[in-house]
């Protein structure tokens, strides 16, 4: 049937998301979910909203919404542009203000979605070698380019790039669009948001996926000054005018208006990093310092995919990526205090 497709299909690699078992018995531990279920105020609100309402389009700009967006960060609603997932919102953001003559720099080991848009969009692009200690060199993005874009903590990696580092990015690079994907910021870092009133050039993406917990409902934005929103508002318009449905905006209301049970998950998820990367230490794993709701580690004898593939073995799920650099490390996302006990039990078993 591949007869019938347009030819440049035949050139895509698409992106490769993380398993979603079809059993409920697996510790699931490889996709960053929050182990700790939305706001009970965001599924009263979703509950509510789910009436006749329903036979109408949503409010297309998601008005309310980027209110409440703006208000928590202390913006304007000009500054907040909403999407179906920060997916959608990157894929605007790559369309929309990444497409020029120069290539497109990020990370050599970051998300695996931004070469996929860069193919899609014919987005000429360079990856930037981390260190060896898979940080980000902000000395190295000193040269020409059409914009820069890193997750920060980034992925898979969970480090942190300093506010200060990413200051000085702006400002080495102020005549390109320098996008900052926040999507695990919430874990240990200071959002770059506070920047944006200083720098005309930054965007800053979140999403509700993570520390809000709501995955399922698909709610991401992106944080910038209007000449930059308005881009995406114009690629948007001409892709889809009402991306955002009723239910995922009312929800996504709610959730960002209960602070106490966001505070209270967001804590729970950083005391089992915490415990979870000390207790692989003691496994002799090395572990990268991590900021997001994952580690990234390996162990100097056995290998990376071995491991994943004990671990499942043992209804323990994790990420592996075999790709360059990295092939021998594991990505272990933060699950509930016993999921993370019975991660490390499969795993003293493994390790004899």
């Amino acid at each position: 049937m591949s007869r019938y497709w347009s030819p440049f299909v035949h050139s895509l690699s698409p992106y490769v998301p993380g398993e979603q078992p079809k059993t409920d018995n697996l510790v699931k531990l490889n996709t960053n979910e929050n182990p700790f279920g939305p706001s009970p105020k965001a599924l009263e609100a979703i509950r509510a909203a789910a009436d006749d309402k329903l036979r109408l389009y949503p409010e297309p700009s998601s008005e309310q919404l980027r209110e409440t967006i703006a208000r928590y960060y202390g913006l304007t609603t000009e500054q907040v542009f909403i999407g179906n997932g920060s997916d959608e919102v990157l894929a605007h953001i790559f369309l929309g203000l990444l497409k020029h003559d120069r290539p497109l720099l990020f990370p050599d080991i970051s998300y695996s979605f931004y070469p996929v848009y860069c193919n899609l969009y014919g987005i000429d692009f360079q990856r930037v070698p981390l260190d060896n200690q898979f940080a980000i060199r902000v000395d190295d993005y000193l040269q020409p380019s059409s914009g820069i874009i890193f997750p920060n903590p980034n992925a898979p990696t969970g480090r942190l790039l300093p506010l200060d580092d990413i200051e000085r990015l702006l400002r080495m690079n102020d005549g390109v669009v320098i996008v900052v994907d926040e999507a695990y910021i919430d874990f240990g870092g200071e959002s770059a948001a506070r920047l944006i009133p200083k720098y005309p050039n930054l965007l800053v993406t979140q999403t509700l996926s993570k520390s809000r917990s709501l995955a399922g409902l698909r709610v991401g934005f992106a944080l910038g000054q209007p000449a930059l929103i308005e881009a995406l508002d114009r690629v948007k318009n001409s892709f889809n005018s009402y991306p955002v449905d009723r239910l995922a905006q009312v929800g996504a209301i709610a959730a960002i208006e209960d602070e106490a049970y966001f505070e209270q998950t967001r804590q729970a998820v950083i005391a089992n990093r915490d415990w979870l990367t000390g207790a692989l230490k003691k496994l002799s794993f090395e572990v990268l310092p991590s900021q997001a709701n994952f580690v990234f580690c390996r162990h100097p004898a056995h290998e990376g995919r071995v491991l994943a593939e004990a671990l499942r073995a043992r209804g323990v799920i994790v990420r592996h990526f075999d790709k360059p650099r990295i092939e021998q490390f594991l990505r272990i996302s933060i699950g509930t205090e016993a999921e993370c006990r019975q991660l490390i039990d499969a795993l003293t078993e493994i390790l004899g």
